[in-house]
């Protein structure tokens, strides 16, 4: 008796303290059941008038509506050996809605879950009549594929043959069982969370987001709703008119993930904080992202565009026509002027080039040109004062001689035969040398 209860206080304590992780994420999803999460905070500036996007993404809450439920929820025990090599051996698997498959023929009859595991949230492990081949490492692995949840719970198996050594304690990291050789063992894995035990048959209001919007000032309980999104495509808008036609939701957001809110034409008295809240209820999922919003003054246009002039006899009954812009351009007179008078200028300032190369090649041409008859001129005049010379020489000498008293009338008549040139007559000449 005594025994008995040393062991039920012994898993009492064990259960407070082993699956730690397991009972704090069950309290914490049943706290966020109340209340969301925040994941994110941004801000976000624009200039007034403009259309801004507040993007909230998430793929864990993507609608995939998938009728296969025996196969999105499973458990699996692992068992790790120390040795020869640290090798992993699958030793069971069990689906919500499926039987339990054992892979070792050696553990047929001998290891095994509760029936009642998905309903009750105790996926422990049952181990009969131990043997030391049973020592290791075993792993409690909770897999939820359409919520995307993954958790493993560990716990260490030690065998012993001696009964005072029996004793359950916890090593900072993972339980630890040390058992009776030819015992029966219960591995603890226990997890009451909605999303491992329970299947609302009403799929489309387990999943809903929502924008809040808090002016400057409000407190986030009394935040005003701008928008509901259900997973069966129903929307929900909140506040006036133009408040519903300004902000919207894409209708494919839960076939995208993308629960984005756009806001166009935006304005001062748009500015304050924007809440976005994803709530999956089935998967245990409470978010929300905050976006703070501050509203510049408008861009100014420098320049704007030509607008066209009303006509008078405008039908409003018929379809208004594109906008035609008006351009204005220059005089064609003054348009065509223009360049001509550059072509003009260009062909003067060509032709006056031309005009100073003519000059300058022909001014060196007469300077060498009149040099060579300068030179001809001297030398002729030369040549003409030499000739002047002889002859004055010629006439003194005549003078001299005439001045002179020829000493018989033989030298005088050979001074003149010798002065005046003598005449041959070839005629007579051929005469004689016939005779």
């Amino acid at each position: 008796m005594k025994t008995e209860r040393e062991d039920i206080i012994l898993q009492a304590l064990l259960l407070i303290h082993i699956p730690v992780a397991c009972l704090f994420t069950a309290v914490s999803g049943q706290s966020d059941s109340s209340s969301s999460v925040v994941v994110a905070g941004y801000n976000v500036s624009a200039p007034a008038g403009s259309r801004v996007v507040l993007q909230c993404v998430s793929g864990r809450m993507v609608w995939t509506r998938d009728r296969v439920r025996d196969r999105q929820r499973v458990v699996h025990w692992d068992l790790y050996r120390a040795r020869p090599d640290y090798a992993m051996e699958r030793v069971l698997d069990m689906f919500s809605a499926g039987d339990q498959r054992i892979y070792n023929s050696y553990n047929l009859g001998r290891v095994g879950l509760s029936q009642t595991a998905f309903k009750d949230g105790n996926f422990s492990l049952v181990i009969k009549d131990v043997t030391m081949n049973d020592r290791g490492l075993y792993s409690c692995n909770l897999h939820h594929l359409y919520c995307h949840l993954y958790e493993t719970v560990r716990v260490q198996l030690n065998v012993t043959k001696s009964r005072r050594k029996e004793q359950r304690f916890w090593d900072g990291q993972k339980a630890v069982y040390v058992v009776l050789l030819g015992s029966t063992v219960v591995l603890p894995c226990i997890n009451r969370r909605n999303v491992w035990t329970d299947w609302s048959e009403e799929e489309e209001d387990q999943q809903v987001v929502h924008w809040d919007r808090q002016s400057p000032g409000v407190r986030h309980d009394r935040a005003d709703r701008l928008v509901d999104l259900y997973a069966s495509g129903e929307q929900r808008s909140y506040g006036p008119l133009f408040l519903q036609r300004k902000m919207n939701i894409s209708s494919r957001a839960f076939s995208e993930g993308d629960f984005s809110l756009s806001i166009s034409d935006l304005q001062p008295t748009d500015q304050g904080m924007y809440s976005c809240h994803l709530h999956h209820h089935y998967c245990g999922l409470h978010e929300r992202r905050e976006f703070q919003i501050t509203v510049e003054p408008p861009v100014i246009q420098t320049t704007l565009p030509a607008k066209a002039l009303p006509s008078e006899d405008k039908d409003t009954t018929k379809a208004e026509s594109p906008p035609v812009i008006n351009v204005i351009l220059p005089d064609q007179r003054h348009h065509f002027l223009l360049p001509l008078g550059y072509v003009l200028t260009s062909f003067l300032l060509l032709a006056f080039i031309i005009l100073i190369i003519i000059l300058i090649t022909r001014r060196r041409r007469t300077k060498e040109f009149y040099p060579q008859t300068s030179m001809r001129s001297s030398r002729s005049h030369s040549s003409s004062e030499e000739f002047e010379m002889d002859v004055a020489e010629v006439n003194v000498c005549s003078q001299e001689e005439r001045r002179l008293d020829y000493k018989n009338n033989l030298l005088k008549e050979k001074v003149h035969m010798n002065s005046q040139p003598k005449v041959i007559d070839l005629d007579k000449e051929m005469q004689k040398f016939s005779k």
